[in-house]
């Protein structure tokens, strides 16, 4: 998968769900950033196309930025700042 642009802002941490399904990637990003702090970076590595739909869903919900989102065979990555 190739890497994101240069212009984007590191991650300050990673999260790969590669191989789970829904609602398995949502349920472990809502654990993942409760130990997280506002304006911190995650970055989602997903497999299953369903967060296509879930990650922006779960961004605007609970008022987090979805500040990159790519596709590149089959793999899907996400860029995350925490509001």
């Amino acid at each position: 998968m190739p890497d994101y642009p240069d212009n984007l802002p590191d991650h300050t941490v990673e999260m790969d769900t590669s191989g789970l399904y829904c609602p398995e990637p949502i349920m472990m990003m809502h654990n993942k950033v409760r130990d997280m702090s506002q304006g911190e970076i995650l970055k989602v590595i997903a497999t299953d196309p369903a967060t296509t739909r879930d990650i922006p869903k779960f961004c605007s919900f609970l008022g987090h930025e979805l500040i990159y989102q790519h596709e590149s065979e089959q793999t899907y990555l996400y860029l995350i700042r925490l509001g």
